[in-house]
This record gives C-alpha cells, structure tokens and sequence, in this order.
C-alpha cells in the first residue's frame, strides 16, 4: 500500500465543510484480496481495535463498518476507518471519512476529518502500517502506537482550555483561526476579529498583566480601594522574613511575589525555623519573596470575566491516614495518587502528589515530625499539602458580596479576565464576617478546573469569554465575495472590489494579478490561492475580502473561509488542468465548484450564470437565496426564477436591467459601460452582469453601483 500524494486541505472542500486530509493511496495487488478473502485479517484487525465496532458506515448502525469487513471491503476503505479511529484513540476525535476509487485502478482517494494535519498524517501512516500488518499476520504493537500518537496530539492540538473558547465561538457561528502550533488563535475574520491566547485575549491589557505579576504592588492598589487583604510585606532574607513575621503575628504565609498556580507558596508557618527554610522555597521560584498574615479558610479561585463571577472552585487539604505498614511516600502513592482524578495530563482536575519530591511537601512533614520515609501510627492523619487541589466547584455557593468583591479586585488591577484568589471559611458568607481576604489576583487563569471539576457541575467558561469579545449579534465576520468558474474570475473580482472601495470599504483582493489590500498591489502573480486569501482575513484592515478561487486551488488547498456573503460562480467550460487530480469531465467539475455555493450563509446570496445548466443547478444547493444573470431576459430559468419572486440581472434593448420578480429597475445604458465597447468579446457582458449582481447581494446602491461600472475599464483588471 503505496501513498501517492498526502494533501492537508484546509478549508471547505468537495468532501465536507471542514479541513480534511486527502492522500491517494495505491494499493497494487491488494486490488484483488478485498477483506473476506484473506484469512484470518478480520479477526486480527478487530481484536487490535475492537472499538471499530462503534462505526456505523455506510450501513447507518452501530457495527456497520465490521459488516462490510466480512462483507468484504478493500484496504482503502479500511485504511479510512482504521485513520479515524486511532485519531479518535490519540484524543483526536473525528468521525467523517471517505475512500473512492478513481479513474485509476487500485488508486484511492482516502479523506478523513483533520484537526491538526501533523496528527492526521501520523495517524494516517500508522493505520497503513497496522492494515499491512493484518493483511500479512506480522506482530503491531498498537497500545505502544496509541501512545506515540496521543503525545503527538498532545504537542499538536489545542489545549482544551482553548478548546473550549473555539467550540464556544463556533457555537455562535463565529469562525477560527490558529495562528501558532500553541494556543494564539483568532476569532472572526479581519476587522471584526479577536484574538486569544488560552485565558488572554487582545482586551488584556499589559499594565494590567505587570500589575497582577507584582503580588505587593496589587495589594497595595486592593486595599486602597477598600479591598480585604492580608497585611505582609516584601522581604529580603531569611532573617528578614522571620522579622516580618513577628510584626505582623504568626502564622503567616511566605510566598514569591511574582509566581503562579501556588507555585513555592507555604501556608501556616508558626516557627522561625520554618519561616526561614520558606523563604528560600519561595526565593527559588520567584524573583522576591513576600510575608503576610495567614487567613484561616479554604483557598478558593473565582474566575472573573469582562468584570463579573462566572466560576468559583474550592481547594482541599490533601491528608493521609497512617496504617502502622507503610511510608508516608507509600501512603500518598496508595491514598492519593490512586485517585483518578489525579495525574499528569490535563485531562486530570487533580495533580499527582509528591511526584518529584517537592521542597514544599517535604517542609509540611518536616513541621510534624515525619520524613517521606517516616511510617506513622494506625489512624494518624498526616498533613501533605495545605494549598494547591482547587478543583472543587462551589459557583452556585457564592454569596453575592463576595462575588461583587472579587469584580471589583479584578476591574482595580484592569484585567478582563482575571483568577482572583481569596481565602475564606465560607463562601456563602461576606468576606467580613470571617476575616477573609483576597490573597491575589491573577492574569491568564486556569481553566481547567471550572472545565473538569473534581466535583461540581463544569462551567461554560468558553461562552462567557467569547461574549465578552462578540456582542449578542456580532459573529466576527466581514463580507466576503468568493468566485470560481472557468472563465472572468478576475475580471469580475476586480470590479466587485472596485465597487466595494467605492463603498468606502478597506477591500482585501486576491486573483490571478496578484494580492491587493485597498487597491495596492502587495503580491504578484497568480494569488488565486488558500494561503493568500488566508493573509487577507487574517488582516485586521481589511473589512471586505473579494477571493477568486480556482478549481484546481479548491482541490488541491480547499477554502480559505468556512462560510460566504456571497458566492459567484461565472461558468463551468471543460477540464483544463484537472487531469493531474483525476478529474475528466464537467460533472466533476461542478463538484469542485459547488463547494463555494455549499458555504453561503443563510442570509448570503448565491450570484449564479443561468446560461449554464450545470451552473444553474446550484442553485438549489444555495442556504441563501440566489440571484441569476445572462444576458437573455427569455430564457426559461429567468423567467421562472421571476415568477417566483426571485431577483435577476440582465440585458434588455441595450440597457442592463435589475428585476426582482416584476419590478424592474434600469440601472445603466449598455453603451455607457467602457468595458462593452465595440471591441470587447461577447463574454465581458456575463462579467459586468455577474459583479452587478454580486454588488447588488451586498446592498450597494444602484447609484454607486452604475457609477462603478461606468468608470471602470478594462486595464484596471
């Protein structure tokens, strides 16, 4: 089994709405051994993944792809299910995927839904390797392959507390961008987009962030407004620490005054001796260290966005019970770490305990009497970590003044999103009441613990943020014109432009010219193309994009957009060029060019040739509605498309007309149009009716509209 071509396409294709990986796959001889005809392959294959019983296939129901195994099936068909499943076994979930055989024998197009390409191609290569493996009876160690490829996924995949923002915005029909292998991604297109970084977004200001990171300097803005702190001081030695400690009355908590996530923080010391070796814990993990009264309660974080409490968790005392038999180290490992809550991914709400022999833990022993190796008596509670395990929701419990309280810390420092920390007894009590107070107020906060509580109902921490960015009816997008067909791609685009930049719109152009940003050429050649429509709505200038997409662009990239305002597809003539991606005729042309109909929003129009029978039946795939042009006012689909209220653009004695059912507006005199004159081709009349009509999708006026045409020639295209 042999791969051809392996291409990553980015956007919408003429597979699906979503990114996909297509390989051509040659399976040689294999061509002849369809499933059932090679002994024992089926059982080999299922025992490895007997979790491909849950694809339905083409049978509709839960065991279907196994029926068609003993069916008998080919290897590219297998191939795709074999893909899909260990993507979804890496964490990488998918279900869609597709193998058709092309006009090659044993040649294949296999697809499978694509996340991330890197991943989709390493579990692409891995399911060829564990199918040959089947087929020839060979050894596959596939808990060893499943592994490789989680860490893979793990590298390559958003986290999910970004995740949860992207699925949050895709929920609002809000399109996405990654702008990194890590966690940067943009939300909507141009203009209208926002960007985030885990829990940072583009309204995250860096005074802000300074300010969060200088524990001292936010606490002493918190109690200037009125804010409950624990009174402290920076300190610069050993001996200093214990000298703060003994002006403000022990216990008290010794921390960096830069860090995060509890990181080098010790809690209730009483001694000098533990003061001291503190400090240098806390030293070690900021660049100062910091003294304050320690508060008596539960440490809690309140997750403040856009300045109101959308998530509260509790943290818990980690504790061990003595047997009489086993270590302290022993006993955390068997009554602790054995919970499965706890691990080392972030699918855990609950870190391993002691792992790597924390300074911090070994400090807690060390002020009970115990080391790691000490054994203490049947029934002895031994402490192990005062601070850290906050994965414990208590939204619902939060009293009003303390969520009011914790708003107002994190609008004092400027964050809009902010992990407010604060320690308190009970959270369904005034802060005052209790002598609570807020300890510190944090930049880029977790998420994961409002996402996967240890217990406690998840929060939809994803959709605070993405309606923090995006008002109720703002979906992050800007117009978009895409444009295929055979032929006046560029033409056409060039003039939808042009009308646009009369509309006063920053217009971001991409065609068979070059790439154009508000009329300048920035690239030349050919930038018909993904990655220079990419550029384009990844410009925060540009508040109207005009693509042209070829068929070859679409086949070999996909779109660079998810949705469309308006789609414009001129002609379907031949298959020019196509030959090298198995397309030989104009049936399969059209579906390649579908797929710029397919993505028209609900409210967008599809701008489509009615001359052209293989373009006018897109016209029923449209979501939108649809606006038909040519040049004869009496051809049936015109006259049928008015009847029905539909709105038409074409040419009657001499004069473009625009005609939404029987009304009829003239725009403008053919004759007056400088692109039309005497010696332009018959063909440039389908150009100057199809950007009319797309210009007129987009609500420009007819007064613009014909002020465009009239002064547009042909060498501004």
């Amino acid at each position: 089994m042999k791969f051809l071509k392996i291409m990553p396409l980015h956007g919408p294709n003429i597979w699906t709405y979503r990114p996909v990986l297509e390989a051509w796959v040659d399976i040689g001889v294999l061509e002849e051994s369809p499933s059932n005809t090679i002994p024992g392959f089926v059982d080999r294959l299922t025992t490895w993944l007997p979790s491909l019983e849950e694809h339905r296939c083409g049978v509709g129901e839960r065991g279907g792809f196994l029926l068609r195994l003993r069916e008998g099936t080919w290897p590219g068909h297998i191939l795709e299910h074999v893909t899909i499943e260990l993507q979804n076994l890496a964490g990488m979930q998918t279900g869609f995927g597709k193998a058709r055989e092309t006009s090659t024998r044993g040649v294949y197009k296999v697809v499978v839904r694509s996340r991330h390409a890197t991943v989709s191609k390493a579990c692409l290569e891995a399911a060829r390797d564990l199918v040959m493996a089947a087929i020839e009876d060979r050894p596959f160690d596939v808990a060893s392959t499943v592994t490789h490829l989680r860490d893979i996924a793990d590298s390559y995949c958003l986290g999910p507390s970004t995740g949860c923002i992207v699925n949050a915005a895709t929920e609002r029909k809000i399109p996405s961008i990654r702008l990194n292998e890590g966690n940067l991604v943009q939300l909507g297109y141009g203009a209208r987009q926002h960007r985030i970084w885990t829990a940072e977004t583009d309204q995250t200001c860096a005074i802000a962030e300074s300010i969060a990171s200088d524990k001292d300097l936010t606490k002493t803005l918190l109690q200037a407004c009125g804010v409950p702190v624990p009174e402290g001081r920076i300190v610069t030695s050993p001996e200093d620490a214990w000298d703060a400690a003994e002006e403000i009355g022990v216990p008290v908590v010794v921390k960096p005054t830069d860090a995060n996530h509890g990181r080098g923080v010790s809690t209730e010391l009483m001694t000098r001796k533990d003061i001291e070796a503190a400090y240098a814990i806390a030293l070690n993990e900021g660049s100062d260290v910091i003294v304050e009264r320690f508060v008596r309660g539960n440490e809690h974080r309140m997750l403040v966005v856009a300045g109101k409490l959308v998530a509260a968790a509790r943290g818990e005392t980690a504790v061990v019970v003595g047997n009489g038999r086993s270590t302290v180290k022993e006993l955390i490992d068997n009554q602790l770490n054995t919970d499965p809550r706890r691990g080392t991914t972030e699918d855990h709400p609950l870190n391993l305990v002691f792992q790597d022999g924390e300074t911090a833990v070994r400090l807690e022993l060390e002020r009970q009497g115990y080391t790691p190796e000490s054994i203490p008596p049947v029934g002895k509670e031994v402490l192990i970590q005062r601070n850290g395990n906050i994965a414990f929701d208590v939204t619902d419990l939060v009293h009003p003044d303390v969520a009011a309280m914790v708003s107002l810390a994190a609008r004092i420092v400027g964050l809009d999103i902010a992990g407010v920390d604060l320690v308190a007894e009970d959270i369904s009590r005034p802060l005052a009441e209790q002598k609570g107070a807020i300890v510190e107020v944090n930049a880029g906060p977790g998420l994961l613990m409002h996402l996967k509580p240890a217990s406690g109902e998840p929060r939809p921490i994803g959709s605070a943020i993405v309606n923090s960015l995006f008002a109720a009816n703002d979906n992050g997008r800007i117009p978009i014109v895409g444009i295929t067909g055979t032929h006046g791609k560029t033409t056409v685009a060039w003039m939808i432009a042009r009308l646009l930049h009369f509309a006063g719109k920053y217009v971001g152009l991409t065609c068979s010219d070059g790439l154009y940003l508000d009329q300048r050429q920035v690239e030349k050649g050919d930038r018909a193309t993904w990655s220079s429509a990419h550029k384009v709505l990844l410009n925060r200038s540009v508040d109207a994009a005009v693509l042209v997409n070829s068929a070859a662009s679409i086949l070999s990239e996909g779109l660079a957009y998810d949705r469309c305002q308006v789609g414009v597809v001129t002609d379907i003539v031949g298959t020019e060029g196509l030959d090298k991606f198995y397309i030989h005729d104009t049936d399969q042309v059209y579906n390649v060019m579908r797929t710029q109909v397919d993505i028209v929003l609900p409210d967008g129009v599809a701008v489509l040739n009615a001359q052209d029978p293989l373009v006018l039946k897109m016209a029923e795939l449209c979501d939108g509605s649809v606006i038909l042009f040519a040049r004869d006012p009496e051809i049936a689909p015109i006259t049928e498309h008015r009847k029905q209220g539909g709105r038409v653009v074409f040419v009657r004695y001499g004069r473009l007309v625009l005609a939404t059912g029987r009304d009829e507006v003239t725009l403008v005199e053919v004759a007056s149009i400088p692109l039309l004159n005497s010696a332009s081709p018959a063909y440039q009349i389908d150009n100057v009716l199809a950007a009319v009509g797309a210009a007129w999708a987009l609500g420009l006026s007819h007064d613009l509209i014909r002020t465009g045409i009239e002064t547009f020639k042909a060498d501004q295209s």
